[in-house]
């Protein structure tokens, strides 16, 4: 198969409609484990990087928390993330054991320092990011 030109791809895409492109789009992006992004998200995410770190670090207002270690009392610890998110028992046991992992994510400063509070009072070692 030939190499096709850029204008060339362009002129086939000319040609399709509205559905086909979409389809297009997403088997590329299945095809190569790409995302397309939408250029307005990328116009909005500029500006915000000109602030500085200092800046971002105080309006973060949504934080993860992260297990890092189960400790001595695995159990109570596997409890505790069972009270905290809506896992079963087998996947709380498996994010136990797969630490380091994330126990909730985007969760405000009270949630998130709760959360750490409960899981460090089973034993558990956590980190707030």
């Amino acid at each position: 198969m030939a190499k096709l030109t850029q204008d060339e791809l362009l002129a086939q895409f000319e040609e399709m409609t509205l559905i086909e492109l979409s389809e297009f789009v997403k088997a590329f992006e299945d095809k190569f484990d790409v995302e397309a992004a939408a250029p307005a998200a990328v116009a909005v995410a500029a500006p915000g990087q000109g602030g500085g770190a200092a800046e971002a670090a105080e309006e973060q207002d949504e934080f993860d928390v992260i297990l890092t270690g189960a400790g001595d009392k695995k159990i109570q610890v596997i409890k505790v993330v069972r009270e905290l998110t809506s896992l079963g028992l087998k996947e709380a046991k498996d994010l136990v054991d797969g630490t380091p992992k994330p126990v909730l994510e985007k969760v405000s400063k009270e949630a998130a320092d709760k959360a750490k509070e409960s899981l460090e009072g089973a034993g558990a070692a956590v980190e707030v990011k």
